[in-house]
C-alpha cells in the first residue's frame, strides 16, 4: 500500500509578486527550493494564511538570494503581494518507508523570505 506524506514545507514566506500575465506557476527563489528539496516543475501545494485560499500549481526557480515568491498566471489571482504563504510538495511512498521519512521544513526569515 502506498500512502502520500508532506515532502517538504516552507512555511510563511511573504508573496514578492503576483503576475497574471505569466503562462503560469510558482517563482521561488531557489535557495529555498533547495533548502525545500523541491526541483523545477514539482507541484506544490499552496496555502494562503491572509485569504484561505489553496491551489496547487508547479515550481520554477527563481535568482538565489533574492527571496522572491511569485505567483504567475492565474494564480496570481489568488494573492496580494505581502500575503504570508505556506508552501507544500508532497510523495507518494509505502507505509514503512513513511514512518521512517522525515520532510524537509523550511522556515525563512518572514521580513525578507531568506535563510537565516
Amino acid at each position: 500500500m502506498q500512502i502520500e506524506v508532506v515532502k517538504s514545507k516552507i512555511h510563511r514566506v511573504k508573496v514578492t509578486g503576483a503576475d497574471l500575465n505569466y503562462i503560469g506557476s510558482i517563482t521561488i527563489d531557489e535557495d529555498l527550493m533547495d533548502a525545500a528539496n523541491i526541483i523545477r516543475g514539482e507541484k506544490v501545494q499552496i496555502v494562503n494564511n491572509n485569504n484561505g485560499e489553496r491551489l496547487e500549481t508547479y515550481a520554477i526557480p527563481g535568482p538565489r538570494n533574492s527571496g522572491e515568491v511569485t505567483l504567475n498566471g492565474a494564480a496570481a489571482r489568488k494573492v496580494a503581494v505581502g500575503d504570508i504563504l505556506i508552501l507544500i510538495t508532497y510523495a507518494w511512498m509505502d507505509i514503512k518507508e513513511a514512518k521512517e521519512f522525515n520532510p524537509a521544513l523550511v522556515f525563512p526569515n518572514e521580513q525578507n523570505n531568506l535563510l537565516n
